[in-house]
């Protein structure tokens, strides 16, 4: 038994196994008297409870084995109303198990023994974890790494002549400058010309739109200038044809001329000016659709610039994205390829480990470093991992 349990001051805890027997001194006999109904093995609940006959439910988690058999004799005494207080022994059948974590061969829970330290613990794991089993995971992962990096670095580079290219085009340029952080970069030709196409194709769009609409602004205008003339010229027949039913009116009056030629040159006035009326009203509508042209025309640039003002939002957010994770990848690339990495995995030299417990002591749950002699408890969590590399 360990130290610790000889020294009385171990502290029970939930999957403890313990072994129990009782006696009673008969006073009036002079004999003892065993309690078979209740000797035994009794488990700890996990709410830290022991469930014994004739006693019921019994904390015991966080007490001693002393202290759980100092209760369970008053429990006994008074319940049953005993004149004598029962003996009961208590003692360890089985300690609750320590798990282990972490860089050994067989991480898991393991049932605990006497005197148990880290390093019987990692010895009962199998130990540490061979070489062998690192080797081609490294391997893998470098691969993994290299590749995974190629891709967010091709799409940052992508990204940044993309936001070149937006940044051009939202300013009214015909072609861009590759950013200054990338030049020399091999992939950069098909990359610019990929963006070069869109950028061409944007403003060719824009433009075909704009003279589209500039086309028509000038049909529109001719036909106002054309019918601006007719209206002068049948401004012109208005005014004769009233002089002339301002000479027939006094005939007309005197019965020398007829009544019907005075009114027909009277509907002769009117008919022309209902087409002055007309040309007027067609001039008011081509006006407006000049305004609807020239509308047209800042809606159409209005589009594009909103499109590719959220077009560069989404690339700026992309390129972040893409910058982060390359550097990630590029770190695990370091790592994977430090001599003392590679040393501790391919077998050169032993890999440094640290230690820690995790231990709930009164309820609370604490983690302390530890080394290959430090004793292990009941219960605790050993941490077994490697020590940072010297790109860590």
């Amino acid at each position: 038994m360990p130290q610790f349990a000889a020294a009385g001051d171990y502290q029970l805890g939930p999957l403890d196994k313990l072994n129990i027997r009782v006696a009673e001194w008969q006073t009036v006999d002079g004999t003892f008297r065993d309690w078979s109904a209740v000797n035994g093995e009794y488990s700890i609940g996990p709410g830290g409870t022991l469930s014994v006959p004739f006693v019921g439910n019994l904390q015991a988690a966080g007490k001693t084995t002393a202290e759980v058999a100092s209760a369970i004799g008053l429990a006994l005494q008074r319940k049953l109303a005993l004149a004598d207080k029962p003996e009961a022994s208590v003692e360890m059948a089985q300690f609750r198990p320590f798990y282990i974590s972490g860089e050994v061969q067989n991480p898991g829970q393991f049932p605990f023994v006497p005197d148990l330290t880290v390093l019987k613990a990692i010895s009962i794991a199998g130990g540490i974890r061979r070489n062998a089993d690192y080797g081609p995971q490294l391997g893998k992962d470098l691969v993994t790494a290299k590749g995974s990096f190629d891709i967010y670095d091709d799409q940052r580079i992508r990204l940044l002549v993309k936001r070149a290219r937006i940044d051009a085009d939202l300013a009214g340029k015909t072609s861009f400058e590759v950013p200054k952080e990338i030049e020399g970069d091999p992939r950069l030709a098909t990359i610019v010309a990929d963006e070069m196409a869109i950028l061409v194709s944007d403003q060719k769009s824009l433009k075909l739109k704009l003279d589209a609409l500039d086309d028509l602004k000038g049909v529109l205008q001719a036909e106002i200038e054309s019918l601006q003339k007719k209206i002068t010229n049948q401004q012109k027949q208005v005014d004769l044809a009233e002089k002339q039913a301002e000479s027939i009116g006094p005939l007309a009056q005197k019965g020398l001329v007829a009544n019907a030629r005075l009114l027909s040159s009277q509907q002769s006035v009117t008919d022309l000016q209902g087409k002055i009326l007309d040309y007027e009203t067609a001039i008011l509508t081509a006006k407006q659709s000049i305004s609807k042209a020239e509308q047209d025309a800042i809606d159409a640039r209005n589009s594009l610039n909103s499109a590719l003002t959220a077009s560069r939002q989404q690339t700026e957010a992309d390129l972040n994205e893409a910058t982060l994770k390359a550097g990630m990848q590029k770190g695990l690339i370091a790592q994977a390829s430090d001599p003392a990495t590679a040393a501790s995995i391919t077998g050169d030299q032993e890999p440094a480990l640290l230690y820690s417990l995790v231990r709930i002591a009164d309820g609370k749950t604490s983690e302390v470093e530890a080394k290959e002699d430090t004793p292990v408890l009941p219960g605790d969590v050993i941490k077994v991992k490697l020590a940072p590399t010297a790109s860590q």
